[in-house]
């Protein structure tokens, strides 16, 4: 995933996709992927395929910054985490 300013509404239900294309190898794949993130912010579904991960998140406080991880392990026994941050903010 790009590094930008990441914002979202404390209402709105909006989803993130890390592309893991470039990192894997040739043949590899992402075999298990989990989001971890800052308390405050909720997961609402997570989601992979052979090679991205999306979550969907929700909630959050207006003026807070939340921390989202994305940790893979891949087929060939790799793991990785990328981290995005997330600016609450009223649109």
């Amino acid at each position: 995933m790009a590094a930008r300013d990441h914002k979202k509404d404390p209402d709105a239900v909006l989803d993130w996709v890390w592309d893991w294309n470039e990192w894997l190898d040739d043949g590899e794949t992402i075999s298990s992927s989990q989001f971890i993130v800052s308390v405050g912010i909720t997961v609402d579904s997570e989601s992979n395929t052979t090679k991205t991960s999306t979550v969907w998140l929700s909630g959050g406080t207006a003026g807070q910054v939340y921390q989202v991880t994305n940790r893979i392990a891949t087929s060939g026994g790799r793991t990785d985490d990328r981290s995005i941050t997330i600016r609450v903010v009223e649109r």
